[in-house]
């Protein structure tokens, strides 16, 4: 593989202003439009999404499913709140458009993800039957690992979701904390088999888990298929972890590969990686345009780990209608990815992009609540905004050092409250476990912390 450096970066960033311009008057063959910036003004279809069949209930999913996590919000007096009358909106435009799996969780969105689910689709003018619930059993603390806890947590997503089954159930993040982890959350407490029970009973319709962590306990749980009988699996895989040689746990390839060998579909979570490669710096952008230029960026991730075929569903989290309209057009229908560009995305796109110096945080905010108060997500996501923009310089040398200084510091103020920086944080440890990403949190706060006064203090 290539290897880019940044002097490489500068040079190929020039091409973005051309492949923008082609992307302005260029049409595919399907005669698609586009506005200046490279847009699609074209109708959103209705009728023309493409789905998956789960080959153990029949069930016909959208392959673009709806991750109810990146919710639009808004400010009640200190409190920031879901905007309600904006994921009823999104909901109903959802389901006009043929996405019909909805995912959701207790623990997401402050513990409101579900309730609003629940009201959006109850207010969406869909019966029922038109649309799938995907919920997990998320009971991540120790106080949460009895048995009537866990049921306690099943019937209360019953009534925020105001249904009387769910249709996807979900052991959510199986693999963090390792075997023990697993005994003390679903085994050893008799959950499990009793959540086998509901799904007897028709009160869970497909029973599976989302998998983040320890490899061996993804591998225990598939050599258990024959007793759990997993009806699906929840993974991360995209084209920068397809191939990851020597780490299986974050290998898209060998997650993927033992589902389908033992004909487990396999749900996708995390296709942009957090929105990371849909906003990419501007040589990658210039880089994929010049491959099709009336693709958006985002839709290469999609198309390419839509292209799996035991691939049921797609997650994305789109917080905004402009998400929402994009990723319709890009599995409506799905224009699958051609074996040369799988392998361009997995060598040569991949190797850009992990070349770039962004921290690999996909704002789950598993790591959240931080005990000193942190906005831990925050950080991370104001850093990697900038690195994009070019606003992390390396020295005083940099020709826009002054520029992008105050940039920098200017918007970490603006998006972080000064006492939930970087600066606070006591390496106390405790979100470590909570990463899917394997992430050195409290190194990497020291990292942005050290740049930060060397940049308050003018000695960068």
């Amino acid at each position: 593989m290539k290897e880019y450096n940044r002097r490489d970066f500068l040079k190929v960033s020039g091409t973005v202003a051309a492949t923008t311009a082609l992307a302005a008057c260029k049409k595919s063959e399907g005669d698609i439009n586009l506005d200046p910036m490279g847009h699609h003004t074209d109708e959103v279809p209705t009728d023309k999404m493409t789905y998956r069949i789960n080959p153990k209930t029949g069930d016909r999913v959208s392959l673009l499913g709806y991750g109810w996590m990146r919710l639009p919000n808004k400010r009640e007096g200190n409190e920031e709140v879901i905007d309600q009358e904006s994921v009823n909106e999104l909901a109903k435009y959802a389901l006009a458009h043929g996405v019909n799996y909805f995912d959701t969780s207790p623990a997401y969105s402050r513990g409101r993800s579900e309730e609003s689910l629940g009201i959006a689709l109850e207010q969406s003018g869909y019966s029922r039957d038109k649309y799938f619930i995907a919920t997990k059993l998320s009971n991540f603390s120790s106080s949460q690992w009895s048995f009537e806890e866990g049921k306690k947590m099943f019937e209360r997503s019953l009534v925020n979701l105001r249904t009387d089954y769910i249709d996807y159930l979900l052991l959510h993040s199986v693999g963090g904390g390792g075997m023990q982890n697993l005994h003390d959350r679903y085994l050893d407490n008799g959950l499990l088999d009793w959540l086998m029970e509901q799904r007897e009973n028709g009160r869970i319709r497909n029973l599976g888990f989302s998998f983040h962590g320890d490899v061996n306990v993804y591998d225990w749980m598939l050599e258990h298929h024959d007793q759990y009988h997993w009806d699906f699996v929840q993974i991360q895989a995209n084209y920068i972890d397809w191939n990851r040689n020597g780490d299986r746990s974050s290998s898209g390839y060998y997650l993927y590969n033992e589902l389908e060998k033992r004909g487990i579909p396999a749900v996708i979570m995390e296709p942009l990686l957090g929105g990371r490669l849909s906003k990419v710096p501007d040589h990658v952008v210039a880089h994929l345009k010049q491959r099709k230029p009336e693709n958006s960026v985002a839709s290469w991730a999609f198309r390419y780990i839509g292209s799996k075929p035991n691939v049921l569903t797609v997650l994305s989290g789109m917080t905004y209608m402009e998400h929402l309209e994009d990723n319709v057009r890009s599995f409506s229908p799905l224009e699958l990815v051609s074996e040369e560009d799988q392998e361009w995305l997995e060598g040569e796109t991949a190797t850009l992009i992990k070349s770039y110096p962004t921290i690999q945080c996909n704002d789950c905010k598993y790591c959240m609540p931080c005990p000193y108060g942190l906005d831990i997500p925050g950080i991370f996501v104001h850093y990697n905004k900038c690195v994009n923009q070019g606003n992390v310089p390396e020295s005083q040398q940099a020709k826009n050092y002054q520029e992008a200084r105050r940039a920098f510091l200017v918007g970490y103020d603006r998006s972080v409250p000064r006492l939930r920086q970087a600066n606070h944080c006591t390496t106390c440890r405790e979100c470590v476990p909570h990463c899917p990403q394997n992430i050195d949190i409290p190194r990497e706060l020291q990292r942005v912390d050290r740049f930060v006064e060397k940049l308050k203090q003018n000695t960068l």
